[in-house]
C-alpha cells in the first residue's frame, strides 16, 4: 500500500509541474506587484548585491529578500523574462499540491488528500496565483506548514522536538519572505488557541526558547546582517512601511471592510461555496481531525479579520485563507462522497448563481470590441485615460470564450448529476473550473493586457539598448525599469526626478504620462517634446 501512495505523490508532483509551468511567459508581467518583485530580482543580478533589496538601484525596504533570491536564481537559469519571474511560484504550486495530499492523507486517508488537492487547484484564485510572480504563494505555504507542525506538536506527536523545530523553521522562512506579519498571524492563532483552551497545553520554557531561537536565526538573519552593516535606515523604513499598511491605503488600494469576504467567495469558487457549512466547529469527525479543523478555523478568521481591518486592501492579502477554505470544502465534499449527507439547496443555488455569473463574464469578454460603442455611449469608462485605453485595437477571434463556455457546461452537468451521482457532479464542476481558469489565462489575459499597459511596455522595450532615463510622471510604475532593463551606475548620488527633468543629465530623458494629465505636465515642464500618443499614454523626450 505504501508504494501505491508514494506513486500517487510522484504522479501528483509531476502533474502539478505540467499544470503550472507551461505558458508562464505567455503575457507581460503586470504592474505593480509582479513587475516590482521581478525588477528587484533583476537588479540583484545586475548589481551583484544580493543582501539589500533594491528598486532603481536604491534600497527597497518593503520586503525581505528570500523570494527575490528565488527569482534571481530562476533568472540566472532561464534569463530575465516573464517565465523566470513566475517559475518559482509554479514550483511552489507543485510543493503545495504534495503538502496538501500528504497532510490530508495523514488526517483522514488517501481519498481525502486527493479531494483537498482537487478543491485547491480547481478553484479560481488558488490556481491562478501559482502562475503569477508575486510573493504570497511561498509566504502562505510557509505559514501553513508552520501551523501544521505546531498542530502536531500540541497533539503530542511522538517526535515533539522535531515538530517544534519544523514549525519554527517554516515560520522563520515566512518572516524572511514577507516580514514580521508572519509572526503576528501565527502568534494570534496560537494565542487564541491558548485562550479558548484556558492556557492548557502550554509548551515548556525550553521548547519556547528553542522555537524563538530558530525563528530569529532564520527570519532575523537578514535584519541582523543589515544592523551589523550599519543599514539602520532600511530597517526603520521597513517597520514604518508595515505600520502604514495597517493605518493608511499606502499601496493605493482601499476598500470596504467586507472586501476580502467578497474576494474569497467569488475568487475561491467553487471551493468557497462547499466550505460555508464548515466555517464552524464540526463534531462529527475524530478528535484529532477536530483539532486541526479548529486550527484552520483560527487561521481563516485571524487572516480574514486582520486584513479586513487593515486599510490597504489588495486581493492577495487574504490568499492565506485559501488553505483553510479548501480544507473546509474538502471535508464537505468527502462527506458528500462517502456518507449519506445530502447537498444543501443553498449550496446548489450559490454555485449556479456565482458560477453562471463568472461564466457569463468569461464568455462575454472576447466580444468587447462589439460592445465598445454601446459601453462608450454609456460613458464607460468614465475617465479620459480609460476611454483612450479602451480604444486600443485588439484582435479578438471569439475562441477566447471557450473557457467561459466550458465553465457553463460544467455547472449544468453539476446541476444535472447532483441528485444522481454527486461525486461525478462535483468532479465535472471542479475540472470545468480548472480548465476555464487555465484557458482564460492562456487566451484572455494576453488580449486584456494591451488595454492597460501594452503601449507603455512596448515603448520601454524599445529603449532597452539605449542608455537613458525613463520617468513615468503622475503615476506609480516599475515597468520602465524592468522592460527597459535599466543598468546599474546610471544614477548619480544626487539623482531625483527634478534633477532628471531640469538638470544636465548627459543622456536622453524620456517621460511617460497618462493622457488625462498630459496638458498639466506640458505646462509644468515646457522642455518636454511630445513624441506620440498611444492607447491612453503620451510619450515625451526632454529637449537638450
Amino acid at each position: 500500500m505504501k508504494w501505491v501512495e508514494n506513486k500517487i505523490e510522484y504522479l501528483l508532483f509531476v502533474f502539478a509541474i505540467f499544470l503550472f509551468v507551461p505558458f508562464l511567459g505567455n503575457v507581460h508581467l503586470f504592474d505593480w506587484d509582479e513587475i516590482n518583485f521581478a525588477e528587484a530580482s533583476r537588479e540583484m543580478l545586475a548589481s551583484g548585491n544580493y543582501a539589500i533589496v533594491q528598486i532603481d538601484y536604491m534600497p527597497f525596504w518593503e520586503k525581505p529578500p528570500f523570494f527575490f533570491w528565488l527569482q534571481a536564481l530562476s533568472m540566472k537559469v532561464f534569463g530575465v523574462n516573464e517565465f523566470a519571474a513566475r517559475f518559482p511560484n509554479a514550483l511552489c504550486g507543485a510543493f503545495t499540491v504534495l503538502a496538501l495530499f500528504r497532510i490530508g492523507k495523514k488526517l483522514f486517508n488517501v481519498n481525502f488528500g486527493l479531494i483537498w488537492v482537487l478543491a485547491y487547484i480547481g478553484s479560481l484564485l488558488p490556481f491562478f496565483y501559482f502562475k503569477s510572480g508575486i510573493i504570497d504563494p511561498w509566504f502562505n505555504l510557509f505559514i501553513f506548514l508552520s501551523i501544521w507542525h505546531l498542530y502536531l506538536y500540541l497533539n503530542k506527536h511522538p517526535s515533539q522536538l522535531l515538530q517544534i523545530v519544523a514549525s519554527s523553521l517554516f515560520l522563520g522562512f515566512a518572516v524572511l519572505t514577507k516580514g514580521p506579519v508572519a509572526i503576528l498571524i501565527v502568534g494570534l492563532c496560537y494565542s487564541i488557541y491558548l485562550l479558548f483552551n484556558r492556557f492548557k497545553n502550554v509548551p515548556p520554557l525550553k521548547h519556547l526558547f528553542l522555537y524563538f531561537a530558530v525563528v530569529l536565526s532564520i527570519g532575523g538573519i537578514w535584519f541582523f546582517a543589515l544592523l551589523l552593516n550599519g543599514n539602520y535606515g532600511i530597517i526603520s523604513e521597513f517597520i514604518l512601511y508595515q505600520i502604514r499598511l495597517f493605518n493608511t491605503q499606502d499601496a493605493g488600494h482601499g476598500g470596504p471592510f467586507y472586501y476580502h469576504f467578497i474576494v474569497l467567495l467569488a475568487g475561491c469558487f467553487p471551493a468557497s461555496i462547499f466550505a460555508i457549512p464548515y466555517l464552524k466547529k464540526d463534531y462529527t469527525i475524530t478528535l484529532l481531525q477536530q483539532s486541526f479543523h479548529y486550527f484552520m478555523l483560527l487561521l481563516f478568521w485571524v487572516v480574514l479579520i486582520l486584513f479586513s481591518i487593515v486599510k490597504t486592501k489588495i486581493v492577495h492579502y487574504s490568499s492565506l485563507c485559501y488553505f483553510p477554505l479548501t480544507f473546509f470544502a474538502a471535508i464537505s465534499l468527502y462527506k458528500l462522497f462517502y456518507s449519506e449527507k445530502k447537498i444543501f439547496s443553498t449550496t446548489v443555488f450559490l454555485i449556479a448563481l456565482i458560477g453562471l455569473s463568472l461564466s457569463l463574464i468569461l464568455t462575454a469578454v472576447p466580444f468587447i470590441e462589439i460592445l465598445k460603442p454601446f459601453l462608450m455611449a454609456q460613458n464607460i469608462p468614465s475617465d479620459e485615460f480609460g476611454k483612450e485605453a479602451f480604444k486600443t485595437s485588439v484582435n479578438w477571434s471569439g475562441i477566447e470564450s471557450v473557457g467561459g463556455v466550458l465553465l457553463c457546461i460544467g455547472i449544468f452537468f453539476f446541476l444535472y448529476y447532483r441528485k444522481r451521482k454527486i461525486s461525478k457532479a462535483v468532479l465535472l464542476l471542479f475540472f470545468a473550473s480548472l480548465l476555464s481558469t487555465s484557458l482564460a489565462m492562456l487566451l484572455i489575459a494576453p488580449k486584456v493586457e494591451p488595454y492597460s499597459q501594452g503601449a507603455a511596455i512596448e515603448f520601454y522595450k524599445s529603449k532597452r539598448n539605449e542608455e537613458c532615463f525613463i520617468l513615468p510622471l503622475g503615476f506609480k510604475s516599475y515597468a520602465h525599469l524592468f522592460y527597459a532593463q535599466k543598468k546599474p551606475g546610471l544614477n548619480p548620488p544626487h539623482y531625483s526626478e527634478d534633477w532628471a527633468l531640469n538638470g544636465d543629465t548627459n543622456i536622453p530623458v524620456y517621460c511617460v504620462v497618462k493622457i488625462n494629465r498630459s496638458k498639466e505636465y506640458e505646462n509644468y515642464y515646457p522642455q518636454l517634446e511630445k513624441l506620440y500618443e498611444k492607447n491612453g499614454f503620451t510619450f515625451y523626450k526632454k529637449r537638450n
